[in-house]
C-alpha cells in the first residue's frame, strides 16, 4: 500500500477547536478505541464517527494533551482519565417526559394492553441520569399499575446511574418538566411528586420501590430478562448500521411476543432486518410491537 504524505504542521497541538481529525489523528482514534475495548471492555468502535471523534478531540484539549496517543497513555494508566473520557463518550442527554407525545401515546394506547398482565416488566436501556425512568414510574403509578410493574433501568455509565438512583434533578428544570408532564397526560400537579431545596428537586422514595438500576452495556452485554416493554430512545442514533443491527437483535431477544419497543423521534427499525418482525403500533411516536 502506498504511504500517504502527511504535512507535519497539521499535527501540531493548538487551541483552535478543529471539528475534524486529521489523518494521523484518525489512526490514533482507532488505537484509542481498540485500547478501551482490549483493556476495559468498553466498545465504541461501532459508534458514529463524527460525534465520537469530536468528543475525543474535546477531551484531548481539555486535558491539555498534545496528541490522542498521549490521551490513550493516560487512559490506560489512570482511572480518573478513563472516567472523564467515558463521561464524554457515553451520551447523557435526557429530560423528564422527553417528547411528551410519546408518553401520551404510551399511556392511552399501550397501557390498556398491559393492564391484564399479572406482572409488567419494562426495560429502560441507556437510561442516562434517569429522568425518563422516573417519568415512566409516575405514569404507571397514575394508571394504578405501579405495584405489579418492575422497571429495569440500565446504562454503561456508572456516574449517570448513581445520579439516577438519587432521584434528584435540578430545580431550575422543573418548570419545563412540568410542561412536558402535562402534555404527556399527567393527572396531578407535578409538584406533588417531589420536595425541593434551593437547588434540587427530590422525587419521593416511593417511586424508587419498583425501580431496579444496573450497569449494562448494549454493545457488549447480553440479554438478562424477558420484557413486555423496552424503551431505548435516542440511543442508537449514535451507532453505525452494523451496531444498530446487533443491538436490535439483543432487544428483539429480550422482548416477549407481543411486546413493545419505543424508540426516539429520529429512530426507526423498519429498514433493519429485524424490522420485518415488528408492526408499526404508532408510527408517529416510534412505538413498534413484536409479532
Amino acid at each position: 500500500m502506498k504511504n500517504k504524505k502527511i504535512d507535519p504542521s497539521s499535527l501540531l497541538f493548538t487551541d483552535k477547536e478543529e471539528t475534524e481529525p486529521n489523518e494521523l489523528q484518525k489512526i490514533e482514534i482507532n488505537l484509542l478505541l481498540e485500547g478501551l475495548y482490549q483493556m476495559y471492555g468498553y466498545d465504541f468502535r461501532g459508534y458514529v464517527w463524527s460525534s465520537l471523534s469530536r468528543r475525543i478531540l474535546h477531551r484531548m484539549r481539555a486535558e491539555r494533551l498534545p496528541t490522542i496517543t498521549a490521551l490513550l497513555e493516560q487512559v490506560l494508566h489512570k482511572q480518573d482519565f478513563l472516567e472523564r473520557l467515558l463521561n464524554d463518550l457515553s451520551i447523557q442527554m435526557t429530560e423528564m417526559y422527553r417528547d411528551p407525545g410519546f408518553f401520551a401515546a404510551f399511556r392511552s394506547e399501550v397501557v390498556p394492553l398491559l393492564r391484564n398482565l399479572p406482572e409488567i416488566r419494562i426495560w429502560h436501556a441507556g437510561c442516562a441520569t434517569g429522568e425518563e425512568v422516573y417519568s415512566m414510574a409516575i405514569l404507571m403509578l397514575e394508571e394504578g399499575l405501579a405495584e405489579k410493574t418492575r422497571i429495569y433501568a440500565t446504562d454503561m455509565n456508572e456516574k449517570g446511574l448513581n445520579a439516577a438512583k438519587k432521584g434528584a434533578f435540578p430545580l431550575k428544570k422543573m418548570q419545563q418538566y412540568t410542561k412536558n408532564y402535562l402534555k404527556a397526560g399527567g393527572k396531578k400537579a407535578f409538584s406533588e411528586y417531589y420536595t425541593t431545596d434551593h437547588q434540587l428537586a427530590y422525587f419521593y422514595p416511593t417511586l424508587n420501590e419498583n425501580l431496579i438500576f444496573g450497569q449494562h452495556n448494549l454493545v457488549t452485554d447480553s440479554s438478562f430478562n424477558e420484557f413486555h416493554v423496552v424503551l431505548c430512545r435516542n440511543v442508537m442514533i449514535y451507532f453505525d448500521n452494523d451496531l444498530q443491527q446487533k443491538v436490535h437483535n439483543l432487544i428483539y431477544n429480550s422482548l416477549v411476543n407481543g411486546g413493545f419497543i419505543g424508540l426516539g423521534s429520529k429512530e426507526s427499525l423498519l429498514c433493519l432486518p429485524k424490522g420485518m418482525q415488528y408492526e408499526e403500533f404508532n408510527s408517529h411516536e416510534r412505538i413498534y410491537r413484536k409479532v
